[in-house]
């Protein structure tokens, strides 16, 4: 185990790629260059709130002295150190934005584990870059805690996702005008660090195909097939990289869909090439089930990035990265054609997906596939909290006997009380999957522990994530730390008092059902 501050880290990104070394952090297009230095700029009295004990075992970090503190803080950069904000360009909510790039997450550097692997370690809120346009690089701490738990939640669940290390906050006070009405207010600052082997998106390619730089498109395509797709090999290598990639792409959306997870602002430079979550800013687990539900309110009155469509979303996302590479590869049928593989991948983990939450050996013909798609609907119509009533289905009695007995057994997971056709249209559902269950090929214990698998019990939601952000800004931490014990075991009773539903007063609070692009 080594120390933040002692250990020699490497640049092997900078190193490979053409970067502007000048450290200056004015706003400004940088044409030709993948990177800006940025030395993160020092805040008065950094603390340590978090600390991921875990992931720093996996990736040999030792537990952090006060050197540490000062680096995950931003007033310390060693001298083996390179800090710079990444350029890359996107797609925001549909429309090319032009150039993006890292406006407040600065990397420091690669750190190389155990294993021989190397991790990006970047700190998020620690000041402005050459990208931060009109803002000032820092974060406050409502979504500094949001993305520290969150992305950690998400790796327990088994969802694919970004790491975060630690989490202090800075002594400092920050402007936020948290819902952009006019209404700006000091808020306590805080930094994350951040832990990936690569933070690369779709943008970065983007913006180097826009800019017509294909050497520098083509170098970034190898490098990262070499660094993180090593297995690829061969004249057709990019094309068979794309595939991978879509593929990646469509594991995690069904990972996000098997939890209830929304993104809330699913823009192309926050897609991820390793298959990732990646910015955790406006997001939400669904409360209600409601495929039209987003936590956005920059994403409204359109929903773009609704629950539902995020499937569709990240396969838009994805021809936008072809595009991209179409300079690479000319025959741009094939590049189609790997494309529209993401239809199929999706659908096929999918519906193994469901098979798991729902007990069943497979989807294995089309009554199955029409079981699945009346599930879909009927919660649709009733809305019930999806997380408590996967639960409550794990555990069906084998007899219902009249609707009344089965509202009362699902009563836990009801916001309101469905109509009568809706509670018809369940109890209908329910017997057609009790017989679909009993024509299982697995045993009912298998098909049990296919469910408890599947079906998570614990939920990070946003209510819990505000009243724990409100006590700390009145310096509590007791919610926070059951919160971050209660993270790491989601599928498991042992955190039993958060297994309700949303409150009544967290449906329409600010902060809590809804979010901005600043939060």
């Amino acid at each position: 185990m080594e120390n933040l501050s002692s250990k020699l880290f490497k640049t092997n990104f900078v190193n490979t790629f053409p970067g502007d070394h000048s450290g200056n952090l004015q706003p400004r297009q940088t044409p030709g260059v993948l990177y800006s230095k940025a030395v993160p700029t020092p805040v008065q009295r950094p603390e340590l709130l978090a600390w991921s004990a875990e992931l720093a075992d996996s990736l040999g970090i030792a537990e952090p002295g006060p050197d540490d503190i000062q680096i995950l803080g931003g007033n310390l950069v060693t001298p083996s150190m390179y800090p710079y904000a990444a350029c890359y360009a996107g797609h925001q909510f549909g429309n090319w934005a032009g150039q993006l790039g890292d406006g407040r997450a600065i990397t420091l550097g690669e750190w190389e584990t155990p294993m021989g692997n190397t991790w990006e370690l970047q700190l998020k809120g620690a000041g402005p870059t050459a990208y931060s346009r009109r803002a000032d690089g820092r974060a406050v701490l409502r979504s500094s805690v949001r993305e520290y738990l969150m992305s950690e939640a998400m790796h327990y669940l088994g969802v694919p996702t970004t790491r975060a290390l630690a989490l202090v906050t800075t002594g400092d006070k920050v402007v936020r005008d948290m819902f952009y009405d006019g209404r700006p207010a000091d808020e306590p600052g805080a930094i994350v660090m951040r832990a990936a082997p690569s933070f690369l998106r779709f943008g970065n390619f983007q913006m180097l195909a826009a800019r017509g730089e294909i050497d520098n498109l083509t170098q970034l395509v190898n490098w990262t097939i070499e660094q993180f797709y090593p297995h690829i090999e061969g004249e057709d290598k990019v094309l068979r990289w794309f595939g991978e990639v879509v593929e990646r792409t469509a594991t995690m959306i069904v990972e996000w869909l098997r939890v209830g997870f929304v993104h809330g602002v699913m823009n192309t430079d926050n897609m991820s090439v390793l298959g990732l979550t990646i910015d955790y800013g406006p997001y939400s687990f669904l409360d209600n089930y409601d495929p039209k539900f987003t936590p956005n309110t920059t994403d409204l009155p359109g929903k773009r990035y609704a629950f539902g469509k995020q499937a569709n979303i990240a396969y838009w996302n994805l021809s936008r990265l072809a595009n991209a590479l179409v300079p690479l590869i000319p025959e741009t049928d094939k590049l189609e054609i790997q494309l529209k593989a993401y239809k199929d991948d999706f659908s096929r983990k999918y519906y193994a997906m469901m098979a798991n939450k729902l007990g069943l050996d497979g989807i294995n013909d089309e009554d199955d596939v029409k079981l699945v798609a009346e599930f879909e609907k009927v919660l649709t119509a009733i809305q019930p909290d999806m997380t408590i009533f996967y639960q409550l289905l794990i555990d069906l009695p084998t007899e219902l006997a009249t609707e009344q007995d089965m509202l009362s057994y699902f009563k836990s997971s009801l916001y309101n009380d469905p109509e009568p056709g809706g509670a018809t249209q369940l109890y209908t559902l329910l017997k057609s999957y009790q017989a679909r269950l009993s024509t299982n090929t697995c045993t009912r214990e298998d098909s049990l522990q296919r469910m408890r698998k599947a079906n998570p019990r614990f939920i990070l939601r946003n209510y819990l994530l505000h009243m724990a952000i409100e006590e700390l800004q009145k310096g509590e931490n007791q919610l926070f730390l059951k919160l971050q014990q209660a993270i790491k075991d989601p599928y498991s009773t042992s955190h039993d008092e958060f297994f309700e539903m949303r409150p009544g007063w967290a449906a329409t609070k600010p902060g809590s059902s809804t979010l901005s692009c600043s939060s």
